[in-house]
């Protein structure tokens, strides 16, 4: 990722991905489908839009329209056919007259592509597949007779990830015909990149905070500010960024969902990621009880497995179909919007910002401990590919055990944040000290050891810490910190 200071971030490697595809249409004169997914607010379109400017052929961007009529999404991609910077030739002959089916539309697309390389993209095409189901199986037509003959780059865009994932099933028209690309939020190492006053502690703040969605790093970085500074802010001004981010992204995700929608919040609420189905169920009984059960089951599958917002977690080790399930919204940001400012954005619009602020002051140095800890888990499983202090290491998982009472004894609650999983057995177990100051007390190594004890396949795992500073610890076999972390994703 480069910053450019009036366009804002450019991210490099996804521009030259895009620029490598159009070159391979150019030189082979064929053409070439791309299926481009990314959560909202990643900043897919704004890729998009800068990559066809800086390619400079005759294009066409249609943006589809959630529940608006296949006349008129057609109408408005004839409008952005004759709105484009670089126009189709001949095209008021593409335009005229109006074309009525998607198929006779993407037909007059042969008369330009024949004159030169075309670059075509569909964004949001999960919602033009919305309303008209046929859509899919008239493109898979065109491009099978015509187009794919043709020095033609399609794109196909989505931010339902679970949507574009289902485009290439086999059982669906355009399987085997599109490649694929995955934009993501910034990564700690872009944010570093964008954020160079900010040291890496800082950074793996921003990240929590942020999530790295584009809009809300720029903010930041615009303002030259400390993570704190940025935050109280934000958090001052009922349409900021960090705010109204997350309302505009659910409103689009979850129209009409209101159980998912209820499951979400209350995941949202205290989510250190302890959250258990029965959480979830409100206490009730009867006929009632079943109800609430049987919705927040389907809710669940909707934020795991079909919107992918919803992480479900097992203990290292464990059975992925058990039933010791855990539940924790899988980006950042979420978290962080969740924790913070979901019910409370009345209090902000009505100058009561102090009593968001005071939560945020009295909970966030504890609870940054807690959401850090996905982030760490990632990192070094990226790590273990290179990294000798790692080695066997293939994922890091977390483990833990709930209290029982065995022959009117008492066992406690049990959590270890970081097992490191080898092919067969455990390589290491250790713990995330995620505070900005004070050290290591010998009794926390003391715990971790004992927990090793604990932690299935761990006889022979190294002890490991993370801690922002990441100096050495005794002890312990490897200390990590937020510079390694960030190291993870250059």
């Amino acid at each position: 990722m480069t910053v450019n200071r009036r366009n804002g971030f450019e991210r490099t490697r996804p521009l030259a991905d895009l620029r490598a595809h159009f070159d391979a249409v150019v030189r082979t004169g064929r053409g070439r489908m791309l299926s481009i997914r990314g959560r909202r607010q990643v900043g897919k379109s704004t890729l998009l839009e800068h990559f066809v400017e800086s390619v400079g052929a005759p294009s066409m961007f249609i943006t589809g329209r959630k529940g608006a009529t296949i006349q008129r999404q057609i109408a408005a991609a004839e409008e952005s056919m004759r709105a484009a910077s670089y126009p189709m030739p001949g095209i008021e002959l593409l335009v005229s007259p109006p074309s009525r089916t998607w198929h006779e539309l993407f037909r007059r697309l042969e008369t330009p592509a024949l004159q030169g390389p075309i670059i075509v993209v569909l964004d949001e095409f999960p919602w033009m597949i919305d309303s008209d189901s046929a859509l899919e199986g008239e493109l898979q037509s065109v491009w099978d007779r015509v187009l794919e003959r043709l020095p033609v780059l399609f794109i196909l865009v989505g931010s339902d990830v679970a949507m574009m994932e289902r485009l290439s099933e086999h059982d669906r028209p355009l399987f085997g015909r599109m490649r694929q690309m995955v934009i993501n939020p910034f990564s700690i190492a872009e944010i570093a990149t964008a954020a160079t006053h900010l040291d890496s502690a800082e950074v793996i703040e921003a990240a929590l905070i942020t999530g790295g969605f584009p809009r809300l790093v720029q903010d930041l970085v615009d303002g030259g500010s400390t993570v704190d500074s940025f935050v109280r802010a934000s958090l001052s001004d009922a349409y900021s960024p960090l705010v109204t981010t997350a309302q505009l992204t659910l409103a689009a995700e979850f129209p009409a969902a209101l159980e998912a929608q209820r499951v979400l919040s209350e995941i949202g609420a205290n989510d250190i990621g302890r959250t258990t189905f029965s959480d979830l169920v409100p206490d009730v009984e009867g006929a009632e009880a079943k109800r609430l059960e049987t919705s927040t089951t389907r809710a669940l599958r909707t934020l795991v497995e079909a919107k992918g917002i919803v992480d479900r977690e097992t203990p290292a080790w464990a059975s992925r179909g058990g039933r010791k399930r855990r539940y924790r919204i899988a980006d950042p940001y979420l978290r962080f919007w969740f924790r913070y400012i979901d019910g409370r954005i009345d209090h902000i619009a009505r100058g009561r910002e102090d009593l968001v602020l005071a939560r945020f002051e009295r909970d966030w140095p504890t609870w940054r401990g807690y959401t850090v800890e996905p982030l760490v888990r990632d990192a070094l499983t990226r790590l273990s590919v290179s990294d000798e202090r790692l080695a066997g290491v293939e994922h890091v998982e977390r483990w833990w055990r709930d209290a029982y009472r065995i022959r009117g004894e008492s066992f406690p609650d049990v959590e270890v944040d970081l097992v490191g999983c080898g092919a067969s057995e455990t390589k290491i177990v250790g713990s995330i000290k995620w505070r900005m100051r004070g050290q290591i007390a010998s009794q926390e190594v003391a715990e971790l050891r004992a927990h090793r004890e604990l932690v299935p396949r761990a006889k022979n795992a190294n002890l490991l810490l993370v801690t922002p500073a990441g100096t050495a610890v005794s002890g312990v076999d490897a200390v990590f910190g937020a510079t390694d972390l960030i190291q993870a994703y250059r």
